[in-house]
């Protein structure tokens, strides 16, 4: 069951933008907050990075997404699912 409650896990696995940083992927804040529930049904994709907190560009595709930190680099949606 999903709840609006969930906190963020840190992973470190995940490449930077959005592996365990200090940062929640979601809503730039600090990491342990709560994660939208769009964002629980992997609906949303992750806007700000884990590492810096800063907005992130993002392109949504049909396939998936792709997200940019200027200083961390990009990761892309099909990698993640690669790694589970």
């Amino acid at each position: 069951m999903v709840t609006d409650n969930t906190e963020i896990s840190p992973g470190s696995d995940l490449p930077a933008p959005t592996g365990g940083g200090r940062y929640n992927v979601y809503t730039g804040a600090e990491a342990g907050g709560k994660v939208p529930t769009a964002a629980q049904l992997g609906l949303e994709p992750p806007r700000f990075c884990a590492e810096c907190g800063r907005r992130m560009i993002v392109q949504v595709r049909p396939d998936g997404w792709w997200a940019k930190c200027s200083r961390h680099g990009l990761v892309d949606s099909k990698d993640l699912e690669l790694q589970r």
